[in-house]
């Protein structure tokens, strides 16, 4: 693998930025690219994002986890979860597809009962749920948090 470094976003990038949300199919909500961190190749291109997404005054969420398909497997993900980790508080929390649980237990996260999830995921959870049943997908949201 080239040279990967973990820098903060620029304000240039933030079209890149929302075109790799859009590529990744993620959540293209609350994209403030300050809140960015990029993974550059030894050219200093992005090839790679994620963020600490704020929800109120006391929540932060792991989110926005993106890399272009021909980056993927080649660790970046893993570093840019690694930096989020290192810099965030705690608790920090995260969502995901049920199948990617166990990739983030590696990171210290782990799954939460909806008693424990804070009320904005507590709103999602049961949204993501009703739309699980209605399309009769085999996946399920699964919050996760990380002490």
């Amino acid at each position: 693998m080239n040279m990967v470094s973990i820098r903060p976003a620029r304000e240039s990038e933030s079209g890149q930025i929302k075109e790799l949300i859009h590529l990744a199919g993620i959540n293209p909500t609350g994209l403030d690219w300050k809140r960015f961190v990029v993974a550059a190749n030894d050219r200093d291109e992005m090839i790679g994002i994620g963020q600490l997404k704020p929800h109120g005054t006391d929540i932060l969420e792991l989110a926005s986890l993106a890399v272009y398909p021909d980056h993927r497997g080649k660790g970046i993900a893993r570093a840019i979860i690694e930096h989020l980790i290192a810099n965030g508080p705690r608790p920090l929390y995260l969502m995901c597809e049920s199948s990617l649980g166990p990739l983030y237990e590696k990171f210290g996260f782990h799954a939460i009962s909806y008693e424990e999830m804070p009320r904005y995921f507590q709103r999602i959870s049961k949204l993501a749920g009703l739309a699980t049943t209605l399309l009769q997908r085999d996946e399920r949201l699964l919050v996760m948090k990380l002490q």
